[in-house]
């Protein structure tokens, strides 16, 4: 008895070099932006969202919602409490005598505060009403407050940093600082606790060009001291507690604060590094710049894996992150033209759907539509046959057919092109897979062809005795193929087919002498193109060496 025919296995050709990272792709998802401009076009100078800690998280389910729920924008005299969910504003802080700073909500969602130009500090309950209540009031600094941090421990402690060079410490019932850390020599803009629980070790940055490392518990100065080459505007912890980030000028220098040394200086900004995130669990940093651009760095090496550019400079940003997961959902970018922008990313199911939707609409007008449908019938039956076995009590990850073992099998139905390869009019079927105005054409199928017509000798056979109307879709075929190295050698093994079958008949015939030039030109072009590779391969191996 013979053996059934099969139909020939389609090839697989090796991917190329993918010019779009699964980096890229994965930030580039941030989609569906959405704006909010402030009043009197007011910069944004301050995103902010809780950062989760179990130790201050309340059993409540309403205060974990709120928790899930809010992060804030800080713009000129107010400080906007918005939805991560809706992207909505649910309510406003304008109870300021001059421009806000740094409104940070504590972890548990319920109490936000905020320092101002006047260099007041106030907190604010926002867990409860329709507005904010004044919870307490410092006036200690004499100058603009630029940082209000909240302890990752303690829920009643937090700091501050002051244009009057001081950083202080403070405890939420008590009406004077509990610290006060003098050192710097200028102004102070940036400061934050350090990681690891424990609420005595600060950091701060300042305009005299110095990065300070403060212990509560130690009655002297600084404990350790870095000195840049320019003013630092943000400062950026690590979630390890032992590396720090601190943006200076046009760069972001990494700092070892065990070593107590500087591992790297990052120079991928062309103007002042204004702002500093932790993204992806803190296996990413996102940094904004007056030059308009964002840029993303892997923490393993610092080398930029994504970037994007914004229409004004960039004072703030924030990757907030949402669900048990603390997946990164919205890329809040604060700038200077009063703009906050708004890119969300989609996730789960609504990920999974939106990426169907897209391959569908992809699909429309090709055959790959068709292997769309069919895929999710098969996931239909699947899941219909999966549901009635549920019903009778199973629970199955394979279901055995119940078609006799001696039934007769579906024939399957071969395509036009497949009959005519099988019958052995090869001829036939090259002319119905090479005909790249079809509306079923694809080149993987032609080169599938190809490739068993060389197996089986047959390319010769199938390539002769042809017209001029015939042979001018094969010269076209080769044309353009021939560039692309993975149709490289049947290409060249059909264009010497070619020479030797039709070179006799340029004389006869414009179109073929055309055919031929135009073929002779592309193969020059890409023997001109490997020169220059190679010269140009050997310059740099001799710059390496």
């Amino acid at each position: 008895m013979a053996a059934e025919v099969l139909p020939l296995a389609q090839l697989k050709l090796s991917s190329g070099p993918n010019p779009v990272t699964a980096e890229q792709r994965y930030w580039a998802s941030f989609k569906n932006q959405k704006t909010h401009t402030a009043t009197a076009s007011w910069p944004v100078s301050h995103i902010s969202f809780p950062a989760a800690n179990g130790a201050l998280l309340s059993n409540s389910m309403v205060a974990a919602a709120k928790l899930n729920d809010l992060f804030a924008v800080t713009w000129g005299p107010r400080v906007d409490i918005i939805s991560i969910r809706k992207r909505e504003t649910l309510k406003t802080i304008g109870r300021f005598e001059s421009e806000a700073h740094c409104g940070e909500i504590r972890a548990d969602g319920r109490v936000l505060v905020a320092g101002e130009d006047s260099g007041k500090i106030q907190v604010f309950d926002v867990g409860g009403g329709t507005r904010a209540v004044v919870l307490k009031t410092w006036h200690i600094h004499k100058q603009p407050v630029w940082v209000t941090k909240w302890s990752p421990t303690d829920p009643t402690t937090l700091m501050s940093c002051s244009d009057d060079k001081t950083v202080r410490l403070w405890d939420l019932p008590s009406n004077n600082p509990s610290r006060t850390f003098t050192g710097h020599s200028d102004y102070v803009r940036s400061g934050t606790f350090l990681p690891g629980g424990n609420s005595n070790l600060l950091v701060s940055g300042s305009y005299d060009e110095t990065v300070r490392v403060w212990d509560a518990r130690s009655p002297g100065g600084s404990v350790l001291t870095f000195k840049h080459a320019a003013s630092i505007e943000d400062i950026l912890p690590l979630p390890s507690g032992t590396t720090l980030l601190a943006a200076a000028g046009n760069t972001i220098s990494v700092l070892d604060l065990v070593a107590a040394k500087p591992l790297r200086l990052i120079t991928n900004h062309q103007k002042t590094v204004t702002t500093l995130s932790l993204a992806s669990n803190g296996t990413r940093v996102v940094s904004g710049s007056l030059d308009g651009h964002v840029k993303v760095f892997e923490t393993s090496n610092w080398n930029v894996v994504y970037g994007a550019k914004y229409p004004s400079p960039i004072l703030s940003l924030s990757v907030i992150a949402a669900g048990a997961a603390k997946e990164d959902r919205h890329l809040a970018v604060g700038m200077q033209s009063g703009v906050l922008s708004l890119k969300t990313r989609l996730s789960g199911a609504a990920a999974e759907k939106a990426r169907e939707r897209a391959a569908v609409e992809a699909a429309i007008g090709t055959s790959s539509l068709d292997k769309i449908d069919a895929q999710k019938a098969k996931r239909k039956r699947a899941a219909v046959t999966n549901k009635a076995m549920e019903l009778l009590g199973e629970n199955v990850d394979v279901v055995i057919s119940t078609d006799a073992p001696g039934s007769k099998k579906r024939r399957t139905k071969l395509k036009p092109w497949e009959k005519a390869l099988k019958k052995g009019r090869y001829a036939e079927a090259l002319d119905e897979v090479i005909d790249m105005s079809s509306p079923q054409y694809q080149s993987i199928i032609a080169l599938t062809v190809f490739v068993q017509l060389r197996h089986r000798s047959a390319l010769k056979e199938a390539l002769e005795g042809r017209d001029e109307v015939s042979v001018l879709p094969l010269f076209k075929w080769v044309s353009k193929y021939i560039t692309d190295p993975r149709y490289l050698s049947i290409c060249v093994d059909v264009a010497f087919h070619l020479y030797d079958l039709y070179a006799e008949f340029v004389g006869g015939s414009a179109e073929l002498a055309e055919a031929f030039q135009s073929l002779s030109g592309k193969v020059s072009k890409e023997i001109a193109s490997a020169e220059v590779a190679n010269q140009t391969l050997g310059m740099v191996g001799l710059v390496m060496s």
